[in-house]
């Protein structure tokens, strides 16, 4: 049970924490996908997937993904 409440802790204080949230780039994006950099591009300008730009490259946080995928899953 201690385990349990450790482990719990250390999730919360993960997800708190901007820094902790993985990011991914273009790349690994079409790769998880299965899309073209075309598709993203149009995702992106279609304001369908939040990014964040630095220096010209661009990144996606996971759970936006996730979010993304789940918002769209049709049974």
């Amino acid at each position: 049970k201690k385990m349990d409440e450790i482990i719990l802790q250390l999730d919360n204080s993960a997800a708190q924490s901007p820094l902790n949230e993985i990011w991914l780039d273009v790349q690994e994006v079409c790769i998880l996908l299965k899309i073209s950099k075309r598709t993203l591009q149009h995702y992106r300008d279609k304001g369908m997937l939040p990014f964040s730009q630095i220096s010209g490259k661009i990144y996606f946080k996971a759970s936006d993904l996730q979010k993304h995928l789940e918002d769209n899953y049709r049974k």
